[in-house]
């Protein structure tokens, strides 16, 4: 929290930031799993988002952590990624009413004094795959039309990548236009895998069925500083309506309610990465055996640093 990146310029460009969102409790896996090691010298998932941010040319980072994990997140990763770029920490904060925090649309709304060029926004715990960085890069640099609504992009992925072997999740669904933009955003919970497939209930109890292939939202968001604004309005609606210690401001709902009222445009972007992240203590294994094969492949050096 030290007043802001100043935008970085090279040739005349603004060069985008990457956001990192990292105040989760990680009460399901029992402990600050932002700072899990899951690479071959120790490395945290993060750590390797970082990494591959910067090879696709984004110039700084920004955390946003609570007060109280600071010294323990700093001594895990902070001193070693300020050592590759521009680092900022940013904290979420909610009153003391509250037993959690206000959830991921809040927290993006808290990096609104220390970002001041366009960026990435993506989640501690996820691996979202290299190419998926250059291409939101190439999105955030190109020339952006001038005219109403402001236009932001989203990765998506294919819901066969992102799910388990076994267990339920929540996923993000997403309904597209035909030329590629976000009609709107359908959380989906209790989704199975049943192949390539997912199955889930409704609210009527009857069993459907997602094809496999369905874009889903993972939070990756290529934003401009134009966004804070617009979620401080629906933070606000929000507020009205929300019970204190049981709703949360999610980003991708925050989304959803501007793109239905037409303050913003969504360009969908997609990725045939497989995600893979860290929700539950079962999955650091998975995790890591990932990383491993991709530092086997090359795709990343044996010792990051």
């Amino acid at each position: 929290m030290h007043g802001g990146h100043p935008a970085c310029k090279i040739g005349g460009i603004v060069k985008p930031s990457l956001v990192i969102l990292a105040a989760g409790l990680g009460r399901r896996f029992g402990g600050l799993k932002q700072i899990e090691p899951v690479g071959p010298d120790g490395e945290t998932l993060l750590e390797y988002s970082v990494f591959d941010a910067l090879r696709a040319g984004f110039a700084s980072v920004t955390f946003v952590i609570r007060e109280e994990m600071e010294a323990a997140f700093q001594a895990a990763i902070g001193t070693r990624v300020e050592r590759q770029a521009a680092v900022e920490y940013v904290f979420q904060r909610a009153p003391p009413t509250r037993t959690r925090p206000w959830g991921t649309g809040h927290a993006v709304l808290s990096a609104a004094d220390a970002v001041r060029a366009p960026f990435l926004v993506i989640n501690a715990d996820d691996y979202y795959g290299a190419s998926a960085y250059r291409a939101m890069h190439a999105f955030l640099q190109s020339p952006v039309a001038p005219d109403f609504p402001p236009t932001y992009a989203m990765m998506g992925y294919r819901l066969r990548g992102t799910l388990p072997e076994s267990g339920r999740v929540s996923r993000a669904v997403c309904h597209c236009t035909p030329d590629d933009w976000l009609a709107r955003i359908e959380e989906i919970t209790g989704l199975e895998r049943a192949g390539d497939d997912a199955r889930y209930a409704d609210a009527a109890g009857v069993s459907r069925l997602i094809g496999g292939n369905t874009l889903v939202s993972m939070n990756m968001w290529a934003f401009t500083p134009s966004i804070f604004a617009l979620l401080q309005r629906e933070f606000d609606r929000f507020c009205e309506q929300a019970a204190p210690n049981e709703m949360e401001f999610y980003l991708p709902a925050a989304i959803d309610a501007l793109v239905r009222d037409g303050a913003a445009a969504v360009r969908v972007l997609s990725t045939d990465e497989a995600w893979c992240g860290v929700t539950n203590p079962d999955d650091v294994a998975a995790v890591r055996a990932r990383i491993e094969a991709l530092v086997e492949a090359g795709v990343y050096p044996r010792r990051l640093y």
